[in-house]
């Protein structure tokens, strides 16, 4: 017979990885680091923490196996460690749309009501990308732009979009994305764009889950050190 203590060791096991992330900012991290690799000083703005608080989180993290490290100088940059971490994560986050009380009230505490925004589906923005009649606005961070964005797309970081405003074509069809359902930089890039009398739509989630489709992809290319 087998001994019951390793099948316990065996489960306890199996469950570190949902221990570290049964944490709301480590979440945060894992959802930011899903668009790419950040060094801890960007991570801890992303999240309004402290380097020191974030660099604990992101220890927990490592201790896990969620994520892995790169020194570059004196400053730590850290990715996930594989695409099965945004997977985990993703599908928390479905199962808390599905079965957690209230969720949907507290989501729209935070995104707003996005009944007013006009959205495009992956689907039609692919046919406009084909047609060549639509401009696609990157609004996230440079870094995450960099290291993947839809074909085609512009980066304009929503700090920068009313600054920018004039270099977006005027006529055309602006589509903006962000990093996802609980992202509200699209939302924000949409209101500002409407506001000035573009046409503008948000896209359906964000950049990872066009990715996680294997839908087209585009890399900046590295910089020779």
């Amino acid at each position: 017979m087998s001994d019951h203590r390793a099948k316990v060791a065996l489960f306890d096991a199996l469950t570190e990885s949902a221990k570290a992330l049964a944490n709301g900012r480590r979440a945060e991290l894992v959802d930011v680091l899903l668009q790419g690799e950040r060094s801890v000083e960007d991570l801890a703005t992303e999240i309004h923490q402290s380097v020191a608080n974030t660099s604990q989180h992101l220890q927990r993290l490592l201790r896990a196996g969620l994520v892995r490290t790169r020194r570059d100088g004196n400053r730590i940059h850290y990715s996930l460690a594989s695409p099965l971490v945004g997977t985990l994560w993703q599908t928390m986050r479905q199962v808390a749309e599905q079965h957690v009380v209230d969720l949907g009230r507290l989501a729209e505490d935070y995104v707003g009501d996005r009944g007013a925004l006009a959205t495009m589906t992956r689907d039609q923005l692919r046919a406009r990308l084909r047609e060549g009649d639509v401009v696609v606005l990157d609004v996230r961070p440079e870094p995450e732009y960099s290291a993947g964005h839809i074909p085609g797309a512009i980066s304009v970081p929503i700090g920068a979009l009313e600054a920018r405003l004039g270099q977006i074509p005027t006529g055309a069809d602006v589509v903006a994305y962000c990093r996802g359902p609980y992202c509200v930089y699209a939302d924000e890039a949409v209101r500002a764009l409407s506001a000035a009398g573009r046409s503008a739509a948000r896209l359906e989630d964000g950049f990872p889950e066009w990715a996680a489709l294997r839908l087209p992809v585009e890399r900046e290319a590295a910089v020779p050190s």
